[in-house]
C-alpha cells in the first residue's frame, strides 16, 4: 500500500488517539512516580508527536512521490521514526515545546516514544491491514467511499 497524505494523517491521529494514548496511559503513573513531573507530561508529549509529525508526513509524502516506484518500505520508516523522534527530543532540551519541561532525561523520553512508536508501527505492519482491508486499498484512508463498477 502506498498511503496518501490524507492517509498518512488519519491512519497518524487514528492510532495516536487509541493505541499511543492507552500506552501513555501506563507512562503517565510512571513518570509521576519517578517525580519527573506531573502525569499530564507524556500526554503533552504524545500531542506533540502527533501534531509535528503531521508536518513530517508532508515531508514523507514528497520523498515517497519522488521514489520510482511511489513506495516507502518499512526500512524508511524506521529511519523516519528515528529522526521524528530526535527532533522532537531536541526540541524538547531547547524547552520550545510548551507543556514539556526541557530537563526531562532523555531515557524516559526515548522509553516512551520508542515504545508508543514501536507499538505503532507493528499496527500498520499487521492488525490494522487484518481489521480494516479496505484501509490498504485506500492509501491508509478510513471511512467509506464510494466503490465504481464496471
Amino acid at each position: 500500500m502506498t498511503p496518501t497524505l490524507s492517509g498518512r494523517w488519519q491512519t497518524r491521529l487514528f492510532l495516536l488517539v487509541t493505541v499511543g494514548l492507552v500506552l501513555t496511559l501506563f507512562f503517565a503513573d510512571w513518570f509521576e512516580s519517578v517525580q519527573v513531573g506531573t502525569y499530564e507530561i507524556p500526554f503533552v508529549v504524545l500531542f506533540w508527536v502527533g501534531l509535528i509529525g503531521l508536518g513530517w508526513d508532508v515531508l514523507y509524502d514528497r520523498v515517497q512521490k519522488g521514489r520510482w516506484d511511489s513506495d516507502w518500505p518499512p526500512a524508511y520508516q524506521l529511519g523516519a521514526g528515528v529522526a521524528e523522534g530526535g527532533l522532537l527530543y531536541v526540541l524538547v532540551r531547547a524547552g520550545w515545546l510548551p507543556g514539556v519541561p526541557a530537563e526531562l532525561p532523555f531515557w524516559m523520553f526515548f522509553v516512551h516514544y520508542a515504545t508508543v512508536w514501536t507499538a505503532l508501527f507493528l499496527m500498520t505492519q499487521g492488525p490494522l491491514r487484518v481489521l480494516y482491508p479496505q484501509w490498504r486499498f485506500r492509501g491508509g484512508q478510513f471511512g467509506r467511499h464510494p466503490v465504481t463498477r464496471e
